[in-house]
């Protein structure tokens, strides 16, 4: 299976990368991390690219890691879509006060448009 992972900076996006790398690890999957701007997060692009390469090599995975610039929800569809992607994986989901999920925007915009499979990573 190929997978497209979004990380844009947020707790989630770093969670959701933990948990893809260790089952790509595991099971032998392509795996692409697409590190996006998201203007949601205290991080900037540099620093998140920097944690992604510290976190694949603790985990020991060896895979392609792309900045991509432009409106991270549409780059991301684009990409996995043009490039033939089985699954677009994202992090995601922390629960309202409420006890509803929230999504942040990024996810929330894949989730909506995207004809490529989508896991969301909570």
């Amino acid at each position: 299976m190929k997978k497209l992972l979004g990380v844009g900076g947020s707790e989630d996006s770093f969670t959701a990368l933990e948990h893809t790398a260790r089952r790509v690890r595991e099971t032998g999957d392509t795996l692409v991390v697409a590190v996006v701007d998201n203007p949601d997060s205290p991080r900037d692009v540099d620093e998140v690219e920097q944690r992604v390469e510290e976190v694949l090599d603790e985990i020991g995975l060896d895979v392609e890691v792309r900045v991509v610039e432009g409106h991270p929800g549409s780059k991301l569809i684009e990409i996995a879509e043009t490039e033939e992607f089985d699954e677009i994986v994202l992090g995601g989901g922390e629960r309202s006060t409420m006890d509803k999920i929230r999504v942040g925007e990024i996810a929330e915009f894949v989730l909506l448009n995207s004809r490529v499979s989508v896991k969301l990573v909570r």
